[in-house]
């Protein structure tokens, strides 16, 4: 009989119980014309009940002194699950990790969340992507977050395609990442990738592991840097291949677990934000925003076919200085710049969020050509203004006397913090006073 190809497929689960979901769908929408190897991480209570309540079959078990590892099968798909309390978790990367200790040289690799929907026959989809990607890259990897969708009304999954863009710097000084929809008839080039869908050929596993001791934040640009430097190009796919639940507001999650008060009974041996706070460091170190410490070693460190440098210059940014090129921040959201590169391109870096706003007439009670001056506040979720602009009833009226819009150029740090959320504008009348407040989401 023929071997047919492998796809390892690696799963961190946290109390997650869209997990069967997840597996069931996995195993049922793929076409079977590959084997598919699936290492779930199941950090859990250890009721295993749920994978036979599945209709799922235990072939094996095994204890180590760190986990319980049960082989079960579930139609032609083999699912090695290593079973540990939520209370031993070390983070989402970790975990992760310790799935691809079960690689056994498959042919190809697919990460993803444990909260996901697939396309029929994904599977012969998303390897003849990867493959046809091969004429243009020597080591392409797809990556994007997904379009998504939510349990019990899966009827109105969105049908969307997305690349990722920069979003901003954190306080940490860590890269956050976002989203925009593209349309497109092939994949289109990236920088950034999503831990939550990873897809390459398998010997991804050994050249680009999951580094165990990154907590959450900072897992994605740490994962692209490596493997960027490991010679990958980062692909976005045209098509939908799969779905992402991320409203999850009622779902568990390892902060609420690991807190002050499971440290001090003794449940867990460092609180959530002490092993963030280790992880952060990692990351600013990992991308030269920090030095290494005497004594300081990386098992998960760069690659030596690319330098970090180059990475930068690909994505148009800079992790030291903290700033972007200014079109990372406008409405095009460049997120791949290809080589060459001008040899002066940091010249142009920015830490500036400009923001373009349009009022029109009719969101505003009192006619804005009488109002003598417009006011505009940037708030945070939590409601701490970050920026104010001031127009003068001069300007508006010069704005208007030329189309019916009143166009507001206002420019935000791009690590601002906390994130800005609303925009608010009020007009001034020096008889009547303040008008009514208008918002928008920013």
């Amino acid at each position: 009989m023929e071997r047919k190809p492998a796809i390892f497929i690696s799963i961190a689960s946290y109390r997650d119980a869209e997990l069967i979901p997840t597996l069931r769908d996995l195993i049922d929408k793929a076409s079977g014309l590959y084997r598919l190897a699936i290492a779930v991480c199941w950090q859990d209570d250890g009721d295993q009940r749920i994978f036979q309540q599945a209709g799922m079959t235990l072939c094996a078990e095994q204890s180590t002194e760190a986990y319980r590892l049960m082989n079960w099968r579930y139609a032609d798909a083999e699912i090695q699950v290593i079973a540990l309390h939520y209370y031993h978790s070390k983070g989402a990367c970790w975990a992760r990790n310790l799935c691809e200790t079960l690689y056994r040289q498959e042919d190809y690799f697919l990460q993803i969340d444990s909260h996901c929907r697939f396309i029929d026959h994904w599977d012969r989809e998303i390897v003849q992507m990867l493959e046809a990607l091969k004429a243009h890259s020597e080591k392409p990897v797809l990556s994007c977050y997904p379009p998504g969708y939510v349990p019990g009304k899966e009827e109105e999954k969105t049908q969307a395609t997305f690349r990722l863009v920069f979003r901003g710097f954190s306080p940490d000084k860590i890269v956050q990442l976002t989203s925009v929809d593209f349309h497109q008839q092939a994949p289109v080039r990236g920088g950034y990738m999503a831990g939550g869908f990873i897809f390459a050929d398998g010997r991804f596993v050994r050249e680009v592991p999951n580094d165990p001791q990154i907590f959450f934040e900072g897992e994605e640009i740490a994962m692209a840097a490596r493997a960027f430097t490991q010679g990958y190009d980062v692909w976005h796919p045209h098509k939908v291949l799969l779905w992402h639940f991320y409203g999850r507001d009622k779902a568990v999650r390892i902060w609420g677990d690991h807190d002050e008060k499971a440290k001090e009974a003794g449940s867990v041996d460092q609180a959530w934000y002490e092993r963030d706070r280790e992880s952060k460091k990692r990351v600013r170190v990992l991308l030269g925003i920090e030095p290494h410490q005497g004594g300081e070693t990386n098992d998960y460190g760069l690659g030596d076919k690319r330098t970090l440098a180059e990475f930068e210059a690909v994505l148009g940014l800079s992790f030291t200085q903290q700033a972007v090129l200014p079109e990372v921040l406008a409405a095009e959201r460049v997120a791949w710049f290809p080589p060459p590169h001008d040899e002066n391109w940091r010249e142009r870096l920015t830490d500036r969020l400009p923001k373009e706003i349009r009022l029109k007439q009719e969101e505003f009670t009192s006619p804005l050509t009488e109002v003598d001056s417009l006011h505009i506040g940037i708030y945070s979720g939590y409601n701490d203004l970050l920026y104010k602009k001031t127009l003068s009833g001069a300007e508006i009226a010069t704005q208007l006397a030329s189309g019916s819009e009143v166009k507001i150029i206002m420019n935000i740090a791009s690590s601002a913090t906390p994130n800005p959320a609303v925009i608010r504008f009020s007009a001034w009348d020096d008889d009547e006073g303040w008008g009514e407040v208008v918002e928008r989401a920013w």
